[in-house]
């Protein structure tokens, strides 16, 4: 078992698949020097890794929310949450290392410092894709078949990208997407127990707001810096800010959820449907990109003045009592934002 482990988190394996699918490391000495030979399967995992990202995260997932049922996004942004959170203290628990270049070619740099296992991106698109997919057949009529099928390539792409881009380890890829496995059917039976918590219980909001912000405080300490607290921290300043929407939304009797009886059918793809919701989707990043620019400047502002740093010290990011407050206030509003003000905004413009 022990060798079986080994060599799946060998480089080498990495290295050859990106062989294989025509990506070559040109020069030893210059790792960064790659030659492509195969451009559709280059620009597939790169579109395919930034599934996992924060851009796809802040314009895609809401329209989820925005265009078909905020009952589906709920769902989706809680096992996120929580699949991310174990993903991320596992990584800096375990602090098994990323692969090796050389031999393998690395394409990307920002998250080179974090550790390797599990691949949190193999965990994310697990856990979105079948959430959505076990949660949608009460909501939508759709071909089940059809959405197992849509659910295993997503999954399978993002999984796969990982191994191309040189960031992850097969071992990484295969643990993440099992632990995320693990955590859905360990957690399914309880789903709709957490809805009924989620939306009606007085201390909900309160629960959401402590509870995350504690997490992120608590998050291991490195000898090192990495991204990884402030990726964790603005996960979860995400979550908690979208359940308390959700939860002022079902108080106040507004929980824009499709009406008629349920399963509903799926929305009919007319030039008109097409056009609210591109213009739904164009209105919503601005506010959500605006909200993120405005509460990032103002709360880093507070932050700096608070602790008497000098404006132009970006190193002072870093600092956990910087950080996390940061973050955390600022995906926070973004998760109230969305969940929130949006749809009224659609809907004072008539695209709702």
């Amino acid at each position: 078992m022990l060798k079986v482990l080994t060599y799946l988190h060998d480089s080498e394996l990495v290295a050859r698949f990106q062989r294989r699918c025509g990506l070559f490391l040109v020069e030893a000495a210059h790792h960064s020097r790659y030659e492509v030979r195969n451009w559709l399967l280059h620009f597939l995992f790169l579109f395919s890794a930034g599934l996992g990202h924060e851009i796809f995260y802040i314009t895609c997932l809401p329209c989820i929310h925005w265009s078909l049922d905020p009952f589906l996004c709920r769902r989706l942004v809680n096992m996120w949450c929580l699949v991310m959170y174990i993903g991320q203290v596992m990584k800096d628990t375990l602090k098994l290392p990323r692969p090796l270049s050389p031999p393998v070619v690395k394409l990307e740099t920002r998250v080179d410092a974090e550790y390797g296992l599990p691949s949190t991106h193999a965990m994310a698109a697990t856990a979105i894709s079948f959430t959505v997919l076990l949660s949608a057949p009460s909501r939508i009529q759709f071909q089940f078949e059809v959405g197992l099928l849509i659910a295993l390539t997503l999954s399978s792409l993002v999984c796969l990208s990982r191994l191309y881009t040189g960031m992850h380890s097969v071992l990484d890829v295969i643990c993440g997407a099992l632990i995320s496995a693990v955590i859905m059917f360990l957690t399914y039976p309880y789903w709709e127990t957490f809805d009924r918590f989620q939306l009606t219980s007085h201390i909900s909001p309160i629960a959401a707001l402590t509870l995350p912000l504690f997490l992120s405080y608590t998050y291991p300490e490195l000898d090192h810096y990495t991204t990884t607290r402030g990726d964790t921290t603005t996960i979860l300043g995400v979550g908690a800010g979208c359940s308390v929407g959700y939860w002022v939304n079902e108080q106040l009797g507004q929980t824009f959820e499709p009406q008629g009886v349920l399963p509903v059918p799926l929305p009919t793809l007319t030039a008109h449907a097409l056009a609210l919701g591109a213009a739904r989707f164009i209105v919503g990043v601005l506010a959500l990109v605006g909200t993120r620019r405005v509460m990032k400047t103002l709360s880093l502002q507070v932050l700096y003045l608070w602790y008497r740093v000098a404006k132009n010290d970006d190193s002072a990011r870093r600092r956990r009592e910087i950080e996390v407050p940061y973050k955390f206030s600022t995906y926070t509003v973004v998760g109230l934002v969305n969940s929130i003000l949006v749809n009224k905004v659609f809907i004072l413009l008539g695209l709702l």
